[in-house]
């Protein structure tokens, strides 16, 4: 699995609006607040709050007092949730799906050695949810 930059700015960015969401303040989060504290070029960081609002993850208010927030609780939004919305499949083979990946002959057995990477992938990135993210970000620095 590749994690280009666009995946790994979506989920930072889901990340942020997750952790302004918290408690009772639950803060709408603007896209140039979020791009300047992440370290993300804004023009690029708004197509992918456009893919996030699309795969219905995030909602965002328009206005002065507007911004992005979560749809649903981060507990409920997981990494592979966030990856596919900006990426399509998780596992790709030659710029196809791992199931979409076809051999023949000596090499016929790779289609299940992808597979299985596809489900490994799946397996870590469909559990690990936005708020578990948060909550070990949290004792990180806790700890330090």
């Amino acid at each position: 699995m590749y994690v280009s930059a666009r995946s790994d700015y979506a989920v930072r960015a889901m990340l942020a609006i997750a952790d302004a969401d918290r408690g009772e303040t639950r803060e709408l989060v603007k896209a140039a607040a979020l791009a300047s504290a992440q370290e993300i070029p804004l023009s690029f960081l708004q197509g992918i709050l456009l893919d996030l609002r699309r795969a219905g993850l995030l909602h965002s208010h328009r206005g002065v007092e507007g911004g992005y927030a979560l749809v649903r609780p981060a507990d409920e939004i997981t990494v592979g949730d966030v990856l596919r919305a900006v990426s399509g499949s998780l596992t790709m083979v030659r710029g196809l799906p791992a199931d979409a990946a076809g051999y023949h002959g000596v090499a016929a057995g790779l289609t299940d050695v992808w597979l299985a990477v596809h489900e490994a992938i799946e397996e870590v990135v469909d559990t690990a949810t936005l708020a578990d993210l948060l909550t070990k970000s949290r004792q990180g620095a806790a700890t330090t």
